[in-house]
């Protein structure tokens, strides 16, 4: 198996094989605790507008999303694990559009199979991609805006590349390396109260999911749903 570690909506473009699309601070944490909670899919789409159309025309049953952290006018719920922990999703279709993780999706045109990744469900995803023994795994860590890289994403690549070539990393070195990152630090700051300290805890609750979330292209849409959840 071929391994690379790409990044950024460059990344995702360029993308070959089976593609983990990863963004740990919120989308796809976000994305396994709506699926914990019984959400029955996630249309993954690139921009606010896109979510609302989907849920006016009745697609989808709410809009979840952020524009530089906070939630986008109109929106149900903000990109937020501790949201998506209290809020109604049981049985619910998502609409989820965010700055990176969203988009990142959208750009991997190139991919033959696409999952969504972050530190909650890397050891869940990297069993279920090594059960098809695919002969390319990229890697793409969306970082900040999918523009910048952060340490929390390349930091689960590294992670999901060394469990993928049969190592256990330390989980509690990766959750230190990334508690020092700008991106874990602006949860703690009052001025951005849109940042939960709860969604930093969430992210970091590292292999605590017991599924892996897969994308499939479904009458035009990219559509995540869980593989193997329990239940």
């Amino acid at each position: 198996m071929q391994i690379i570690i790409d990044s950024l909506i460059a990344g995702a473009q360029r993308a070959r094989g089976t593609v983990i699309i990863i963004d740990v601070f919120r989308a796809f944490t976000t994305e396994a605790i709506a699926f914990s909670r019984g959400a029955e899919k996630v249309i993954l789409v690139s921009t606010p507008k896109d979510a609302l159309e989907l849920r006016d025309r009745g697609i989808a049953d709410l809009c979840v999303g952020e524009v530089h952290g906070m939630t986008p006018e109109g929106f149900d719920h903000n990109n937020s694990p501790h949201e998506m922990s209290i809020a109604d999703v049981k049985g619910k279709v998502l609409a989820h559009s965010t700055m990176a993780g969203t988009v990142g999706v959208n750009a991997a045109t190139n991919a033959d199979e696409i999952y969504v990744g972050s530190l909650v469900i890397a050891r869940s995803t990297v069993d279920t991609i090594l059960q098809d023994k695919p002969d390319l795994v990229t890697i793409v860590a969306m970082g900040d805006g999918g523009k910048i890289r952060t340490d929390e994403d390349e930091q689960c690549a590294l992670y999901m590349r060394n469990m993928l070539d049969g190592r256990q990393p330390d989980r509690d070195a990766v959750r230190t390396l990334v508690m020092a990152c700008d991106q874990a630090v602006k949860y703690d700051d009052p001025t951005q109260p849109h940042f939960r300290p709860e969604d930093r805890d969430t992210a970091l609750e590292i292999d605590s999911v017991p599924f892996a979330i897969k994308v499939v292209r479904e009458d035009g849409m990219l559509v995540s749903r869980p593989v193997n959840r329990p239940g």
